[in-house]
């Protein structure tokens, strides 16, 4: 399984239409934010098919710009997904963070002074003191 990295690509539905003659396709991914806007990863189920994709069409025009293919840098989740290697980024980043979150609280709930309890002030019952 390979995947191919295209720039100056729009339509995700024509991506798909174009490219599926050169073989199976296993996903179309197709961002639209800012930094990933123009650009397509197309993920073939052979190495064959990708190349032959990459040969055939390069300089291709599409909405009147030429598409520029290379192989991708990174293995896709598609293929990481079907091999078992796929480890989803955001799970560990929500772990990770929780992690962190948890660390903070409990060095700030360390760090308070603690009160006995019952102890009464000039603050009142609720602990805290109006503005003069």
């Amino acid at each position: 399984m390979l995947t191919t990295y295209m720039k100056n690509l729009e339509k995700k539905k024509c991506l798909y239409s174009m490219f599926s003659q050169f073989g199976r396709i296993l996903d179309v991914v197709c961002l639209k934010t800012i930094r990933l806007r123009g650009q397509a990863w197309i993920v073939f189920t052979d190495a064959a098919s990708a190349t032959n994709a990459l040969k055939s069409m390069q300089g291709f025009l599409f909405f009147d710009k030429p598409i520029k293919i290379s192989y991708a840098k990174t293995k896709s989740d598609a293929v990481a997904k079907l091999d078992g290697s796929f480890k989803p980024d955001k799970q560990l980043r929500a772990q990770k963070n929780a992690a962190a979150r948890e660390t903070v609280i409990r060095k700030t709930h360390a760090n308070r002074p603690v009160s006995a309890p019952g102890a009464s002030g000039s603050a009142g019952a609720s602990g805290f003191e109006p503005p003069n």
